[in-house]
């Protein structure tokens, strides 16, 4: 009788334990998810209770525990502008009238626009051949990038399908980039320009 007892007083004790481990074990993610975002980027935030189904839960994000959204039954919510850097997601449980929240996320948000630097492996094209150009964003990831080229004769046109790092190009002109990134899109300054000419 005492083992059976015991046994049950463990099953219990058990059973408590993960329940109050799953209390906290809500998950917040970003996406675009980067080391930096840049004052007015669009952020979304994504409230996993990693429990029950999702419609049993109401969500709520919050910022730096000062700000609070209402909750609300959509598990993604979308911040524009970004200008602060703390945040967390709490889930209230409708049927079980029970709130668990989140990690603590903290982003780091730069005022300043970031500018795309374009390169060039070579900046004449070869009889035949062709030049790569590279477009870079530092410090965050993430970016699609955009491509321009123009000549001394012509206006600036992009250069269609072409959301690459590097492209190879095989005409002369002088090209330049910008980075692009979430959605909607928030778009980096524009390149440099690099003059590309035929050999």
């Amino acid at each position: 009788m005492g083992k059976m007892l015991c046994r049950a007083l463990g099953l219990l004790i058990l059973t408590i334990l993960l329940w109050i481990g799953q209390i906290q074990n809500a998950v917040l993610t970003i996406e675009p998810n980067c080391s930096t975002y840049y004052l007015g980027e669009s952020v979304s935030f994504r409230c996993d209770m990693n429990e029950g189904e999702d419609n049993d839960w109401e969500y709520q994000i919050n910022r730096k525990s000062q700000d609070h959204f209402p909750y609300n039954s959509h598990k993604s919510y979308t911040l524009e502008p970004l200008y602060k850097t703390e945040f967390q997601c709490c889930g209230r449980r409708r049927i079980f009238n029970k709130t668990k929240c989140s990690n603590t996320v903290f982003v780091t948000v730069s005022v300043n626009k970031p500018r795309a630097t374009l390169t060039a492996g070579s900046t004449t094209i070869p009889v035949g051949g062709s030049v790569t150009l590279s477009c870079s964003v530092e410090t965050s990831a993430g970016w699609k990038y955009r491509w321009f080229r123009r000549t001394s004769d012509t206006s600036e046109v992009s250069i269609d399908n072409e959301e690459n790092r590097d492209i190879s190009v095989t005409q002369g002109g002088i090209y330049r980039c910008d980075g692009v990134r979430g959605n909607p899109g928030f778009y980096t300054e524009i390149s440099n320009d690099e003059t590309i000419e035929m050999k």
